[in-house]
């Protein structure tokens, strides 16, 4: 951490009050954007989907249970892991309890991998995790929204991601695509975010944000190399 100023309080207070500014004008357009996201075009999903739940198999539409919109959070997860991503799990640490909130606002959560149900189970039971984590196993959903790689892809080095053709070095990638059901019962999809894009639904990292050292990850071989699943910290 570099050496701080020090100044008395008044000093500290014009600058705070100068930084309150303009942290309320990014508010300020962070909401002017997220009504640009709301004002989106939906798309008719026609793809027949099936998942493998806890509860048995389901289709999208039954993801949602009883609310109008679904939250699918993309868990790199593939055929044959032994471990969730490190990094999602990162994510995935502050989804607990989130879903009794956005029930009250009509809205399901639920984690979606492509990887056997059998896997998922126990990767979430040793997480200690209570959200609704499905398997797409054996269908093309996650494929279809850009959160896994053919091995055609993987070996070319060639993947669609975040809406360009780019290198992605897993078959796995994470994301967050959300869905719409209408009085009719027909799913629409209205949009998906990945990479930088996840980066405010991270708790940890707007907590670390406020911090003097902030995320502290400019000298680390890339950004979340620190980061380890919570049950492998010392």
């Amino acid at each position: 951490m570099d050496s701080p100023k020090i100044a008395d309080h008044s000093t500290w207070l014009a600058a705070r009050k100068e930084l309150l500014e303009e942290e309320k004008a990014l508010l300020r357009s962070r909401d002017a954007l997220s009504a640009k996201r709301r004002e989106l075009p939906w798309v008719l999903v026609q793809e027949p989907y099936a998942f493998e739940t806890s509860g048995g198999t389901k289709t999208l539409a039954d993801l949602f249970g009883n609310k109008n919109q679904l939250i699918v959070q993309h868990f790199m997860m593939g055929e044959g892991w032994e471990q969730g991503c490190p990094s999602c799990s990162f994510w995935a640490d502050g989804f607990n309890g989130t879903t009794a909130h956005l029930a009250e606002r009509d809205a399901a959560f639920v984690c979606v991998s492509n990887a056997q149900l059998s896997q998922i189970e126990a990767y979430r039971k040793r997480m200690g995790w209570d959200f609704e984590w499905v398997s797409s196993f054996g269908s093309t959903f996650n494929f279809d929204y850009q959160a896994s790689f053919t091995p055609e892809q993987v070996e070319n080095g060639s993947m669609y991601y975040n809406y360009r053709q780019t290198r992605f070095p897993a078959s796995e990638a994470p994301g967050i695509s959300i869905f719409a059901k209408d009085a009719d019962g027909k799913v629409y999809h209205t949009y998906s975010t990945y990479s930088r894009g996840l980066d405010n639904l991270n708790v940890a990292y707007q907590l670390l944000d406020l911090l003097p050292k902030g995320r502290d990850e400019d000298d680390l071989p890339h950004p979340m190399a620190w980061v380890q699943r919570h049950d492998q910290y010392t």
